[in-house]
């Protein structure tokens, strides 16, 4: 299913976020050289400098999700060895409803307000008192559902776990136009270091509430820590008091579209959520535990990828919507660059799939690595499929976005449901052949009449998929030679160097990608500075000589 990345219409259970451009805002939050005007957001024009911007603005997100990836799976790796399976799967079970509710959270609003050409500060206070309401709805919601899912799943412990895990809808719900403003302000800096601080916080009170025996509680913690954190550096840095409600303002079409990309996130929820309320149900919460670290493990680092570079394009292509060449390049762009990067990472899963749960998640989890190997091809589809949101989202093409879901949900469901009766490695096969199905009709109805074509689309997969299979190949000849290894780490280490060096080789060379990347640097600014570094270190030899 098509969706977008985790800071602009679903989120994770830790962070993320987007961005924005030069537009006119009050005094009270202007900074740098951005006008100033009563408008909250201001016109949505492209500014001269947006490829710089997006490029520095990718910099800067590619910074901050690495150190989440660090931080999220350095957690894992923690919590994998204080906490039992159980544990997490009785988190799961409440995550699976709760996760549902999560898709209302702000009703699709703040990537309305991101999106919009223009937005006025009634619109905005409207907005922001919307959201709060959704917040405290459904914060209520969950106080009721709980004693259904104790009832549901046999398991009371459930009812405390759903009571406070709702909690982070009121936190959300305060702050998300706070977090739009900073989006289309661009303020890349302050959006990532706020994603930063509130998971090193809930990394630290969930790690050490494990550490104490809390089980269970530590990743209940986790998951409401974030969202209280940022909500406070959302209002301090933003340092915006919304008005009172405007509900004369004209907010038609502001709310069709948040209605609209909130509906598809309904469908989109259900469709892939199934396989874990299908677990739970009819396997436990042991085996279910099992499941979710292996889709954890597998899904983590292309997630974070999409999240990264989602956060930069979205924004710019939404500026570029009435430029149709413009949005072309820079959807091919991030598009092929985000490719660049998945494949390579689902091959090495697939590949490596024992000696990465031994490393990261121990021993005791081996059994969860034929759910990782197999789960894959299913992460490999998400990365093909959706970005195809950066699109049609940022054009205003919401609704086909959602036929689309309509699509795809009881193709992948129907999948889910054949694998079922062999559990975890039933589900996960059964996930990645019928969304692998699903590849060639999404991406041609996805950028049917649209700026980009699938020809174009397919263009820009061929050259990493080519590259990562003969990479792969090259992995497997060596297998004999590597396998020896006592040590999975070592291993592991051998195997992701051959495939990620022989992989960027054949792609940059053999390929003729180098000349698409190196302006990429020298665009962000990187590639200059490593050139003068490398000046600057032979003058003193030249000047001794």
């Amino acid at each position: 299913m098509i969706t977008l990345a985790p800071g602009l219409n679903s989120k994770t259970t830790a962070a993320g976020e987007s961005i924005a451009i030069a537009d006119i805002v009050p005094p009270a939050l202007a900074d740098g050289n951005e006008s100033q005007a009563p408008d909250a957001f201001g016109k949505n024009t492209p500014p001269h400098d947006l490829k710089g911007r997006t490029m520095r603005g990718a910099l800067v997100s590619t910074a901050g999700q690495g150190a989440n990836f660090v931080l999220r799976i350095g957690s894992m790796v923690v919590l994998a060895r204080l906490l039992t399976a159980e544990d997490f799967g009785l988190v799961a079970m409440v995550i699976a409803f709760t996760g549902f509710l999560d898709i209302f959270r702000d009703f699709g609003l703040s990537m309305a307000a991101v999106q919009h050409t223009s937005i006025s500060q009634a619109q905005h206070s409207t907005l922001f008192w919307i959201n709060l309401g959704i917040g405290l709805l459904l914060a209520a919601l969950c106080v009721v559902v709980a004693p259904f899912l104790v009832t549901f799943y046999q398991e009371p412990r459930l009812l405390w776990i759903a009571v406070v895990v709702g909690l982070g809808f009121l936190f959300n719900g305060a702050s998300a136009q706070h977090r739009a403003l900073l989006q289309r302000r661009m303020r890349f800096t302050v959006l990532t270091a706020l994603e930063v601080i509130s998971l090193i916080a809930s990394t630290g009170l969930g790690v050490g509430m494990a550490a104490a025996g809390q089980g269970y509680w530590a990743l209940v913690a986790m998951n409401v820590c974030p969202t209280a954190v940022s909500a406070v550096g959302f209002w301090a840095i933003a340092r915006w008091i919304p008005s009172r409600p405007h509900w004369g303002t004209d907010m038609r079409s502001l709310l069709g579209y948040g209605g609209t990309v909130t509906l598809d996130g309904v469908i989109t929820f259900i469709t892939y959520n199934a396989d874990k309320v299908l677990l739970g149900r009819f396997w436990g919460s042991q085996v279910l535990g099992i499941y979710g670290r292996a889709y954890q493990l597998v899904n983590t680092p292309t997630s974070n990828l999409n999240s990264t570079i989602a956060l930069v394009v979205f924004p710019a292509l939404s500026r570029l919507q009435n430029d149709p060449q413009r949005l072309r390049n820079y959807f091919l762009k991030g598009y092929g660059l985000f490719l660049s990067l998945v494949m390579p990472i689902t091959m090495g899963c697939a590949l490596c799939a024992d000696d990465i749960v031994r490393v990261f998640l121990g021993s005791r989890w081996e059994v969860a690595a034929p759910a990782v190997r197999l789960l894959a091809p299913t992460i490999l589809t998400f990365g093909l499929l959706n970005p195809l949101a950066w699109l049609l989202l940022s054009t205003g093409r919401a609704a086909r976005s959602l036929y689309i879901g309509l699509m795809i949900a009881p193709v992948v469901i129907l999948g889910e449901l054949f694998g079922l009766r062999y559990g975890p490695t039933g589900i996960a096969s059964g996930l990645s052949v019928s969304t692998a199905l699903l590849v060639f009709p999404v991406i041609f109805w996805a950028t049917y009449q649209t700026p980009v074509t699938a020809g174009d689309t397919l263009k820009e997969i061929l050259r990493p998929l080519s590259s990562c299979l003969i990479a792969a190949g090259v992995v497997l000849a060596c297998s004999s030679f590597i396998e020896p290894l006592h040590s999975p780490f070592l291993r592991l280490l051998v195997e992701n160097t051959v495939l990620f060096g022989v992989y960027f080789f054949v792609l940059g060379f053999v390929m003729g990608q180098k000349a698409i990347y190196l302006p990429m640097l020298r665009d962000i600014g990187i590639w200059p500075i490593i050139k003068r570094r490398r000046q600057t270190a032979t003058i003193p030899s030249q000047v001794h000589n």
